[in-house]
């Protein structure tokens, strides 16, 4: 009996902000925030810079409550195998800080306010795509392909690249050409993002047998696999150029020289597919290199840009004809 009381007594309740910064960690903020970059990105493009900031602020607050909701139930499925990972297993529910009924609360009520905001202030199009990226997420990738396949980031790497739907459809009201462009940016951006993660992490992933492309290929497979990848999304990136016409020639050449790098770097890897420190840069480039990517389709979609850059070019091309032809 005295043993029970003790027990019952060293049983601290936590305060509201650890119990508040537990649920926000249930949401993986951080891949929400790329998200989120994508997500904006995209209206601006949609918009040629001219966006409504109602619109623009409650599409994103959407899709945040959208991804934070697919990224808990993640956390809910994976508790199992998160109770064991190294990187992992102190996350609320691994650590028993939140219990799962309480996380199945909070994903459907973030779910359910992402779809009532989405639906009723911007358009059902938006918001059945936002929904559409949880199905895609739990349904697909975590219960489906990530514990039987390495090809489960490729396939499941679909729910990232829904983000710059929802923007698009926010804008616009439809999906254009463009807008299933920008779902391939993040759709072949996807792998050779993730994939530097998982050499990171493989030891994590043999001892939970997830079958992750380094547990299942090897380093040196998974290298170049990230390789070919690196090298398809520069020409996927510059579609938005041309034949889209949706960026100029700002953009052409950040997307340009970003790409180049990402795949000298993916090349590094290839060199070395076993050193760790090198996957730790192309993965952490991967992340640069797709906010800049989205800074600059933003630049390049404003208003002032495209005056800027056409004075340019029209000087570019008077110059061109003062330059005496060759004989």
């Amino acid at each position: 009996m005295l043993k029970t009381l003790s027990d019952r007594s060293s049983v601290i309740r936590p305060p509201l902000t650890a119990r508040l910064l537990d649920y926000y960690q249930l949401t993986k903020p951080r891949l929400i925030l790329l998200f989120l970059i994508t997500t904006a990105a995209s209206m601006w493009v949609a918009s040629q810079g001219v966006i409504h900031g109602g619109q623009f602020c409650i599409t994103l607050l959407g899709g945040a409550f959208a991804a934070g909701s697919a990224n808990t139930i993640n956390c809910l499925y994976d508790r199992d195998i998160d109770s064991i990972m190294e990187r992992t297993q102190h996350r609320p529910l691994p650590s028993g800080r939140i219990l799962p009924w309480q996380a199945a609360i909070f994903a459907i009520a973030l779910a359910s306010l992402s779809f009532i905001l989405l639906a009723n202030f911007v358009n059902l199009l938006s918001a059945w795509l936002a929904m559409s990226g949880i199905a895609v997420y739990i349904g697909v990738y975590t219960t489906w392909l990530k514990r039987s396949s390495p090809q489960n980031i490729v396939i499941g790497g679909a729910a990232g690249a829904i983000p710059p739907l929802v923007g698009w459809a926010a804008v616009t009201g439809e999906l254009s050409w463009t807008a299933w462009v920008l779902f391939a940016i993040i759709f072949v951006w996807t792998p050779p993002h993730f994939w530097p993660l998982a050499l990171m992490m493989e030891d994590d992933y043999t001892k939970v047998n997830v079958p992750m492309m380094p547990v299942v290929a090897g380093a040196r497979s998974t290298a170049w696999q990230t390789f070919y990848y690196a090298l398809l999304l520069l020409p996927v990136t510059l579609l938005l150029v041309y034949p889209c016409g949706a960026s100029g020639l700002l953009y052409g050449a950040i997307a340009l020289i970003l790409g180049s790098i990402f795949i000298f770097k993916a090349w590094q890897l290839i060199q070395s597919p076993e050193d760790k420190t090198v996957a730790k840069s192309v993965f952490k480039f991967s992340i640069v290199y797709m906010m800049m990517l989205c800074l600059g389709m933003t630049v390049d979609s404003l208003p002032l840009t495209r005056v800027l850059m056409g004075q340019w070019q029209q000087s570019l091309m008077a110059l061109l004809h003062e330059i005496p032809m060759i004989q």
